[in-house]
């Protein structure tokens, strides 16, 4: 349906003023996207979680819900993302994996707002019939539509979840029918899945299951870069080195690895999209610098030094069987995402270390915390957001569970607008 305005809206961070909630989440969304710094999920599937927050955050403050209201469609969300991503496999389709985030969205939206289970049920046909694409928003040159993506997701459920709410029915049945989404998009009519959800009463625990980000990077290099940041005390002089050769993952080979044949991954002038998913990027920066950052380490000048490019084309990824095992282990406290480096300097000596999983991870060697977490929000607003307003929003965020509809509003930390103009001003103009 066309609006031209939507009361009482919702905000859009760094923004005054309030929107419609599904442009609140658009914009949100893609923002939250754009680093690739937040939450992950690997199994069967790919995701990021945290890709929910936004549109339910959106339509809580449109409707004047509250934080424990907001708190009960987030746990839902997790809940049914976890569960497709540990149940169907799109990447072997080549579908991207936003048509997971839709179907858990909309069931969110559905959770937020208690809405009958019919009309959630036309929410997510509607969603995942309008959200399937094509992987190709995550391969060779990658583009800003990576971010976008999510975003146009979660907007797309929200008005899937509008529209149902309405009465109106949607593609059914979406995942089974004869013309359907197995049917089709994966492994034929004749294919089952099993999408395990908890039992009535049973704990949603799933969300305990994600894991985020201590760098700014693809899931599968946060091993990567802590790998790193040991083997270049042994390996000397990156002058003297001959090869590196990653063994690791089907996963990590074909997708950001050399097994993805993307020449863009060795490109020093390609996006920083494409090189966040470069394995052999990121690994000669992190054996170069000893770490990572979220914007210096992506910047052009940064990619196009001689003797990073020198080493960088000396890296390559060969998949390795049992990592690829241990990738897909059953239990998730033995499930290894990272890999074994093996570096080979001219005088014929080999350097070789290997990291099953980033420090940050629940079972690695520093797992990511709450002052973590407050100290990582913190980098990202430096320079943006004052410190006595980073103050106000971390005592919402830790205390989402007792916020009133207006008390939504501490989630949307005040910036300093005056920069925010000055480089909009520098933007080039659309239509709108």
């Amino acid at each position: 349906l066309a609006h031209s305005a939507a009361a009482p809206g919702a905000a859009v961070f760094g923004a005054t003023g309030r929107v419609s909630p599904e442009w609140a989440a658009w914009a949100n969304g893609t923002a939250v996207r754009e680093l690739d710094f937040h939450d992950t999920y690997l199994a069967a599937d790919y995701s990021h979680p945290g890709d929910n927050i936004p549109p339910l955050l959106a339509v809580a403050q449109h409707t004047g819900r509250s934080g424990a209201d907001l708190l009960r469609g987030i746990v839902a969300a997790y809940e049914v993302h976890v569960a497709l991503v540990k149940g169907i496999c799109l990447h072997e389709h080549r579908i991207d994996h936003v048509a997971h985030l839709s179907a858990a969205t909309a069931c969110g939206l559905g959770a937020l707002l208690r809405l009958p289970t019919e009309t959630v049920y036309q929410a997510v046909q509607q969603a995942v019939h309008t959200t399937t694409a094509t992987r190709q928003s995550r391969k060779g040159e990658i583009s800003s539509w990576k971010a976008y993506a999510p975003a146009f997701a979660g907007k797309a459920a929200i008005e899937a979840v509008d529209r149902a709410m309405r009465g109106e029915t949607s593609p059914s049945p979406i995942y089974e029918g004869e013309d359907g989404f197995l049917a089709w998009m994966l492994n034929g009519p004749e294919s089952d899945y099993t999408v395990r959800l908890p039992e009535p009463g049973e704990a949603r625990r799933a969300i305990l299951d994600t894991y985020t980000k201590e760098h700014s990077a693809e899931y599968q290099a946060q091993a990567l870069i802590d790998l790193a940041r040991r083997l270049r005390e042994k390996t000397g002089p990156l002058d003297k080195v001959r090869s590196v050769v990653l063994h690791t993952s089907h996963h990590t080979h074909n997708v950001i690895g050399s097994g993805a044949n993307d020449p863009q991954k060795y490109d020093p002038t390609a996006s920083r999209e494409t090189l966040d998913h470069s394995a052999p990027y990121i690994l000669t920066v992190a054996l170069e610098d000893g770490g990572w950052h979220h914007e210096r380490s992506y910047a052009p000048e940064r990619a196009g030094r001689p003797e990073t490019v020198e080493l960088w084309r000396k890296v390559t990824t060969v998949e390795d069987p049992e990592w690829t095992r241990r990738y897909h282990h059953p239990d998730p406290e033995h499930r290894a995402f990272g890999g074994r480096v093996v570096i080979t300097l001219a005088d014929g000596s080999v350097v070789e270390d290997e990291l099953a999983v980033a420090d940050a991870h629940p079972a690695g060697a520093r797992p990511f915390d709450r002052p973590a977490y407050a100290r990582k929000f913190r980098t990202l607003a430096e320079g943006i957001v004052a410190p006595d307003a980073q103050d106000r929003f971390l005592s919402a965020a830790e205390r989402v569970a007792e916020l009133s509809t207006t008390g939504l509003d501490g989630l949307f930390p005040a910036v300093d607008t005056e920069a925010v103009a000055a480089y909009d001003a520098t933007l080039p103009q659309g239509l709108f």
